[in-house]
């Protein structure tokens, strides 16, 4: 058998190696990336250094069409919250729409929460005008241009959190932690109040800023062997916690409590959590997600967020790993026709 690892080894190397200049991230999956005499050499920290400067190029070409107030918040904190997000006259008949019909639906179940997420396609956007304006607005969109650093049309779901369901386990997103070593963004528009009893979204304000405090964080975690740490983390999603936020000189993470109605945007190369829901309880939420490459210079260029097709990506995503469960996986298991709020 050696010679077939040692086979499959040359055939893969090739392609880990074109992966350094992607987002790639998982230290257990690709040895290179997890390699730590190539780490202690400055693998992992040069890519991330070089991934902040190609991303803060970007976003100063992108900066002018984002309004200011929320450009400085941004900035600030690593996210933005906008109350009253959609006009009051088309928040009602939106939320009423979403809330009270049956669509497609997948699960996924973390601990003890279950994660509902219905695909927003061409089907939904079309029953819904309320929904269509909102995502077509020309001052969000520059918002989730600017927090992505692309312009690229993200990923929109109704996605609802049913929190404290009898798990055995924890949810493991209720760790304080990074999506990846470079920006990702992520917003949720609340369709319902969401107070600190129900979980809610929970950020380390300024943790979005590659400082040299947190270059030397990564520096440190990229020799930890992989296969010793938790399995997020060792796939490229670490895990943080107090002494190494005090290390990176940042402060407490933030609950974020809001009325309906609110829309966070949010850079999840930041450390962030789903707050711990003090009772059970559901949170239902517009839910949108982008990131690309990290070391592209341009700014547009996906194909996939050309109309007609970027409507169509959640479906076509989820078949792909349907078929391909063997070798992807897929944690998302399809439920029928659902409401959101459904139990």
């Amino acid at each position: 058998m050696t010679w077939l690892r040692r086979l499959k080894t040359a055939l893969q190397t090739p392609i880990w190696t074109l992966q350094l200049a992607s987002g790639t991230k998982s230290f257990i999956d690709n040895p290179i990336i997890g390699s730590r005499r190539l780490n202690a050499l400055g693998l992992h920290q040069s890519r991330v250094r070089i991934a902040e400067r190609m991303c803060r190029w970007r976003r100063k070409r992108l900066a002018a069409k984002v309004p200011h107030e929320w450009r400085d918040a941004f900035e600030r904190d690593g996210f933005v919250v906008i109350e009253n997000a959609v006009p009051s006259e088309d928040f009602e008949g939106l939320r009423d729409a979403i809330l009270s019909q049956e669509w497609p639906a997948r699960e996924m179940r973390q601990g003890d929460a279950i994660t509902r997420r219905i695909a927003i396609d061409g089907e939904m956007l079309a029953e819904i005008p309320e929904l269509k304006r909102f995502l077509g607005r020309s001052d969000i969109n520059a918002l989730f241009h600017y927090v992505a650093s692309y312009r690229t049309t993200p990923l929109h779901y109704v996605q609802t959190i049913v929190s404290s369901c009898g798990g055995e386990a924890p949810d493991p997103q209720e760790t304080l932690h990074a999506d990846t070593f470079h920006a990702s963004m992520k917003s949720w528009l609340f369709l319902k109040p969401v107070t600190e009893a129900d979980g809610p979204f929970t950020y380390v304000p300024g943790s979005h800023r590659f400082s040299e405090a947190r270059l030397k964080w990564e520096y440190e975690r990229s020799l930890v062997d992989p296969r010793s740490i938790d399995r997020l983390s060792a796939r490229g999603s670490p895990r943080v916690d107090e002494n190494a936020l005090i290390a990176m000189d940042l402060g407490a993470a933030e609950k974020i409590s809001v009325p309906a109605n609110t829309l966070v945007v949010a850079d999840t190369s930041g450390f962030h959590a789903r707050g711990s829901a003090q009772c059970k309880g559901e949170r239902v939420e517009l839910w949108s997600y982008a990131r690309r490459n990290p070391f592209l210079p341009w700014l547009g260029g996906d194909l996939l967020s050309l109309p007609g097709i970027a409507e169509r990506r959640v479906g076509w995503l989820w078949s792909l790993r349907d078929r391909l469960e063997r070798q992807m996986g897929q944690p998302w298991q399809s439920v029928g026709r659902r409401r959101a709020i459904d139990d």
